[in-house]
């Protein structure tokens, strides 16, 4: 008898388990998401115009945003390309010339000294 009542607990627990979440209704994909609904309408909002969208005056100096270009291709020492073919008329470590080998001729190559 004792094993009769043990075996339906358990069918009744696993039963129950499986409902929990059906019986919520959620219009959410997880319990732990957001709220979809409002997600869908803000991102079919329509604005046509931004305000911001006139502002043509762009701060920025150019004569600075050239140097700190200058500054990052040149590398954190300063001294440029350290290899033996910065340029194609250099001379490779095997005493060949470094043609279309060099740094400076390669897409994203370093820039020559």
């Amino acid at each position: 008898m004792h094993l009769k009542q043990l075996s339906w607990l358990a069918a009744a627990l696993a039963i129950s388990g499986c409902a929990a979440d059906y019986l919520n209704n959620y219009d959410t994909v997880t319990l732990a998401s957001g709220d979809a609904n409002r997600t869908n309408q803000l991102l079919q909002t329509v604005d046509p115009y931004n305000p911001n969208s006139n502002n043509t005056h762009i701060e920025g100096d150019g004569a600075r945003s050239v140097a700190v270009v200058q500054q990052y291709k040149s590398g954190p020492g300063g001294g440029g390309y350290k290899g033996n073919c910065a340029t194609p008329g250099d001379t490779a470590a095997d005493g060949s010339s470094c043609g279309g080998r060099a740094a400076s001729v390669r897409p994203g190559g370093a820039l020559g000294p």
